[in-house]
């Protein structure tokens, strides 16, 4: 039941975003919708409790034939270039076709003190004609990235980086720029959730192609060079120790952040992971560095990205960019197929596990062919290790965007066994799952064979301690500014303190250094919000549901950047905002929320910027 103050805001709608509300929200998603939105926000009817809509029921996707697609044993990562043409440069250099980002900062300065020139990588955005999901449907178009293998796929490319050592990636926008159908053939790739500086951060208003530039850009181009400095946050505190390692991360991924059109721009396959590795974390199992974890590395450290999707009666891809509601998927993809196949060997495997979107949360269980769960050690949430890991779980759940580590012992079973990984998320609608969600069963998505014994011995571990948090000074926390931003659903629309998002226009300063406490509150009954703050980990410091508190669970209790913000609750994060300036922005990412405009731009300044608590 919504209070009478949240009725009231409702009443407070303002118009979408100024300048042109870019491009009338980019035509309002391409012709599609204007007739649509333009009268929920003048004729004054509220999308409230009392009149909410109901959400859009499409016909489920055909049958699928299970366990015919492999995934390859092991992943191949993306290998560096010797060289880029144009060479890169610290200014766009629009003349040889380049976007016209910012220039990169501090790039002169950090290479000189880390003693490193940068790694160059190059993937493509493109689209690749002739992808199989499943043997069932036809081969169809997808957008994807290529790397140095010829061919776009989804998910793209793994990057393999260390702390250190810097990378400049250079991403070329490669789709065709005559598309018809759902998405668009721009592109801006963020690398969630590295400590990056904003021009390289993949800001949704920095979209690009050869023909257009986004709001926040000043040319369009062929291509955009991101600087990927790998510094740990905190660099200006401890430059000798580039940055805090406690700050570390370890599973990132890439994907498409187009203003309203990162929905459909991902859902046809723009994402890709990127694993960072620093002393602690090496990436080597036999690592005999004292202290180094010594986890299972490559070829036994796999991504997994999982993906909902929908497939019309001929088994295409389906998707419906104009309602705000959006496209639950009914079928999951895992590393772009349905129902795939991973031979594993009898030793311990490092899973990485990504919800890349754009609706569907998860809970995974392992379990044999008669649904018999298995243990399996929690490692990391969000990319983040945590202090120690959580021991005989047998379920690990999470929301769009938010990734967990987790590391299973195959040793422990005979050649032959067969295992699945399923779902017991219930989940009826975009709007989130079904209360607390959690099956006693539900749909098998990945099937697991032991095949084989290693060709070596599996020296790998899972120590008792992991990465220490950094410690929280509560005289700080006290004494730290605090913003409020609200999340709601006002006429059809998703706002973040009754606004729409205005990429050109910050609604918080934030001075360089500072730390703040953000409160995010959801007093909708009917939505959760996975709600991302770009550009540093921030740990929740409270919650409360109806007011009243509640415990942060345990695998919430690290360092995170993707914040789950149930159904009538708000969380209290303390954050820093360190080493770099410009604009970043916070957005639910639920992404057809986040592409009907719950997203807001802040900025860090330099110290004399104080805007003060504001939104």
């Amino acid at each position: 039941m919504k209070t009478t103050d949240s009725r009231q805001r409702k009443a407070r709608l303002p118009p979408p975003q100024d300048s042109a509300a870019v491009e009338a929200r980019r035509t309002f998603l391409k012709l599609g919708a204007a007739a649509m939105l333009t009268p929920l926000l003048l004729n004054g009817r509220s999308a409230g409790a009392d009149d909410d809509p109901k959400p859009p029921v499409f016909p489920p996707s055909p049958p699928t034939l299970p366990w015919r697609e492999e995934l390859p044993t092991q992943i191949t990562p993306l290998q560096a270039v010797a060289a880029l043409s144009p060479s890169p440069s610290v200014a766009a250099n629009t003349a040889n076709g380049e976007a016209g980002r910012a220039p990169h900062q501090r790039y002169n300065e950090l290479i000189n003190a880390l003693g490193r020139a940068p790694l160059l990588y190059e993937l493509k955005a493109k689209e690749n004609p002739d992808w199989v999901f499943n043997p069932a449907y036809p081969p169809q178009r997808i957008w994807g990235y290529e790397g140095t293998t010829p061919g776009a796929t989804t998910p793209g490319p793994t990057l393999f980086a260390r702390y250190g050592r810097p990378i400049l990636c250079r991403i070329r926008n490669q789709l065709p720029q005559n598309h018809t159908g759902f998405g668009t053939p721009e592109i801006s790739t963020h690398l969630h959730n590295l400590h990056t500086p904003s021009e390289s951060d993949g800001f949704p208003g920095d979209y690009y192609s050869a023909n257009k530039a986004g709001p926040t850009l000043t040319a369009p181009g062929h291509f955009k060079d991101h600087f990927y400095p790998n510094i740990y946050a905190g660099y200006d505190q401890l430059q000798n120790h580039i940055g805090d390692p406690n700050e570390a991360l370890g599973t990132l991924w890439y994907h498409d952040h187009t203003l309203d059109f990162t929905a459909p721009n991902l859902y046809r396959g723009l994402f890709g992971f990127y694993f960072i590795f620093d002393p602690l974390d090496s990436g080597d199992e036999r690592d005999p560095t004292p202290g180094a974890l010594r986890l299972p590395s490559h070829p036994y450290d796999y991504p997994l990205g999982f993906a909902d999707r929908r497939f019309d009666a001929n088994g295409k891809l389906f998707f419906d960019q104009v309602n705000p509601d959006g496209v639950l998927g009914d079928k999951v993809i895992v590393n772009g197929k349905i129902e795939p196949l991973l031979r594993v060997a009898a030793r311990k495997y490092r899973f990485r596990l990504l919800d890349a979107g754009p609706s569907r949360f998860y809970g995974l269980s392992l379990v044999t062919p008669s649904n018999v769960r298995q243990t399996f050690t929690y490692i990391a949430n969000d990319g983040n290790l945590l202090p120690a890991p959580l021991l005989n779980q047998t379920l690990v759940s999470f929301g769009v965007a938010e990734r967990a580590d987790i590391v299973v012992d195959f040793s422990r079973y005979p050649i032959g066994t067969e295992l699945y990984l399923i779902n017991r998320r219930r989940q009826d609608s975009t709007r989130g799952p079904d209360g607390t969600g959690i099956a006693s069963n539900g749909p098998r998505i990945l099937k697991f064979i032991v095949d084989r014994n290693p060709p070596e011995q599996d020296l790998s571990q899972v120590p008792a301690a992991l990465r220490p948090l950094p410690p929280l000074n509560l005289a700080e926390i006290a004494a730290a500014p605090v913003r409020r931003w609200d999340f709601d659903h006002d006429r059809g629309v998703w706002v973040i303190n009754g606004k729409l998002v205005n990429v050109k226009v910050p609604r918080a300063l934030i001075p360089q250094g500072a730390a703040e406490v953000w409160e995010l509150k959801n007093d909708d009954d009917g939505w959760q919000h996975p709600i991302h703050i770009h550009f540093e980990e921030g740990r929740i410091l409270s919650k409360t549901r109806e007011g009243k508190n509640v415990a942060v669970p345990l695998h919430e209790q690290g360092r995170k950047d993707v914040f789950l913000l149930g159904e009538n609750e708000t969380l209290r994060v303390f954050l820093r905002f360190r080493d770099f300036l410009g604009k970043y922005p916070m957005h639910c990412h639920n992404l057809i929320h986040e592409d009907h405009a719950m997203m807001l731009r802040w900025d860090i300044v330099e110290q004399s910027g104080n805007q003060g608590p504001g939104g």
